[in-house]
């Protein structure tokens, strides 16, 4: 079929390109077989009603039926909802309301999910758009609405319409990480996600001889979905994990020579700690990693150690991920640092004083803002967030905290709404946690910034070392000892021991609750 400039189909035509496209669960797939599940895909999806406009939400682990769908609907013109596996209840039906989906493609089973006990909990009336599920692996799964079987691929069906042609219109929407009244959906294009897609490939100067990645994160985020298309767009082979697990990804990194993979800190650090090889991965090039957990700097120094080639990352939802990657040419503790280089060179990126509104100068700390052509359309069906979010010349207003190097480069350093400014400076946490975690009994650190009778100051939690032969952190040697390292101003008001900290699973890994923590540094100060 003909292939438009900038749509998804033209990724898998990519000259030269290496066979398979794909394996799936050691099932290898060419290019020719894939684009002709799509083309079964697109009929399938004629057939059951979908066209123009319509909104599919694919709930599905990682597996060709999320591809074929997704690049079926750009056929169509329809406009594919990605929802996360780690969704319950109340998350399913807010995204299912909120985009309006009329089909929901669903897993029958997938190890310890019931799809169909969490679908029990969404009441009919709470997504009144929805008309049917169509099932994958099963013929139907108990539920409130009409169920069909996902059989694309096992019989034919009429002939679809011709393909529609305009790039340019909302095709996928990924949510963004949420706030207290649910999250956004963020509107995504054929034409940015596959001029983003071309723009990876280039930079990373992939080749399908030489090159091959390891796919382990969700396709239902932009970090699981920005890398399965730039390596596609890319022509090289992609090993995909339908969810992560550590020793089946060690099992492919080893036996297939893996290149290129992108994750979090935490499935790195489980990579490495199934392996005793000094260096287990000798043909590995360039591993992304976006740093989620406190230690990922003592990560990135063990995996360069042997042999692990960690680089840092920036991306969004919003503008995607892999927007920017260190360099294997800047030295280690800046390749390893959230940032780096854009991948696209059309992508403009600058720093606003969030005091001052000015924009900020190299080395001074502010809001990122992003223009570049992976840029989302906007939020879907609310014109109202995304005026707010984009600056009258264009730009996304990040919401990320942020210097630029001044050599093309920048660096991220933490969510606004984490950053604290103290002493009348931005702070990020991870400069005092990381400190707080050099001190001996001390296992791991969280810092947010409360008020404190007018004034910002930091609380930080602490969670001690389970080394029997260190003595328990004492609130007092822990000040006197960040009093050696840090000016006044960034010395916690107070440290509080717990055993845990209140996380999130998201489709990235596992979040730290920050807003809760603050509720809980408050609570505490209360009852002094």
């Amino acid at each position: 079929m003909r292939q438009n400039e900038g749509s998804l189909q033209s990724l898998i035509g990519t000259e030269p390109a290496a066979d398979p496209a794909f394996v799936f669960d050691g099932a290898p797939l060419s290019r020719t077989e894939l684009s002709r599940t799509i083309d079964q895909t697109v009929a399938w999806l004629a057939a059951h009603g979908v066209g123009k406009g319509d909104v599919v939400a694919i709930w599905l682990v990682n597996r060709l039926e999320w591809v074929a769908i997704l690049f079926a609907a750009a056929r169509l013109g329809a406009i594919v909802a990605a929802v996360n596996t780690r969704y319950r209840s109340a998350e399913v039906a807010h995204l299912l309301r909120l985009s309006g989906a009329k089909l929901l493609v669903v897993e029958a089973a997938f190890r310890s999910i019931d799809f169909a006990a969490i679908l029990a909990d969404v009441a009919k009336a709470d997504v009144p758009a929805l008309r049917k599920l169509a099932v994958v692996g099963a013929d139907a799964i108990p539920a409130h609405w009409p169920c069909v079987r996902f059989d694309a691929f096992d019989r034919p069906y009429p002939p679809a319409p011709p393909p529609q042609d305009d790039v340019d219109v909302p095709v996928l929407l990924y949510t963004t990480s949420g706030t207290t009244k649910g999250p956004k959906l963020v509107a995504h294009s054929q034409a940015t996600l596959a001029t983003h897609a071309v723009s990876v490939a280039r930079a990373l100067q992939l080749s399908p001889q030489r090159h091959s990645m390891l796919a382990m994160l969700p396709f239902c985020g932009t970090f699981g979905m920005t890398g399965l298309l730039a390596f596609l767009a890319g022509g090289v082979t992609i090993h995909v994990l339908d969810a992560f697990e550590a020793a089946p990804a060690l099992e492919i990194l080893s036996e297939h020579g893996i290149t290129h993979a992108f994750g979090s800190d935490e499935m790195f650090r489980r990579i490495l700690a199934l392996t005793d090889l000094p260096r287990p991965f000798p043909r590995a090039q360039v591993f992304g990693f976006a740093a989620f957990q406190p230690g990922w700097r003592e990560l990135a120094a063990e995996a360069e150690a042997r042999g692990l080639p960690l680089f840092g990352l920036y991306g969004s939802s919003e503008v995607q991920a892999l927007f920017s990657i260190g360099r294997p040419s800047d030295a280690f503790a800046d390749r390893i640092e959230g940032g780096g280089w854009p991948m696209s060179p059309e992508a403009l990126v600058r720093v606003r004083d969030t005091e001052t509104g000015a924009l900020a100068a190299h080395g001074v700390s502010g809001e990122i803002e992003i223009s570049a052509p992976s840029r989302f359309l906007g939020y879907f069906n609310n014109p109202e967030a995304t005026r707010d979010a984009i600056a009258a010349d264009g730009f996304f207003r990040t919401g990320d905290i942020g210097r630029l190097r001044g050599d093309g480069s920048f660096v991220y350093e933490t969510r606004a709404g984490d950053a604290m400014r103290l002493g009348g400076f931005l702070v990020a946490p991870g400069e005092i946690e990381d400190e707080l975690k050099a001190c001996a009994g001390v296992a791991d650190a969280q810092v947010v910034a409360v008020d404190l009778k007018g004034q910002a100051r930091c609380v930080a939690f602490v969670i001690s070392a389970q080394d029997l032969h260190e003595e328990p952190p004492q609130h007092d040697v822990l000040v006197a000892r960040l009093r050696e390292r840090l000016a006044g101003y960034k010395i916690p008001a107070r440290i509080y021991v717990v055993d845990a900290f209140p996380v999130t699973d998201s489709a990235n890994g596992v979040k730290i609750q920050r807003n809760r923590l603050r509720t809980m540094a408050m609570e505490r100060i209360a009852a002094e």
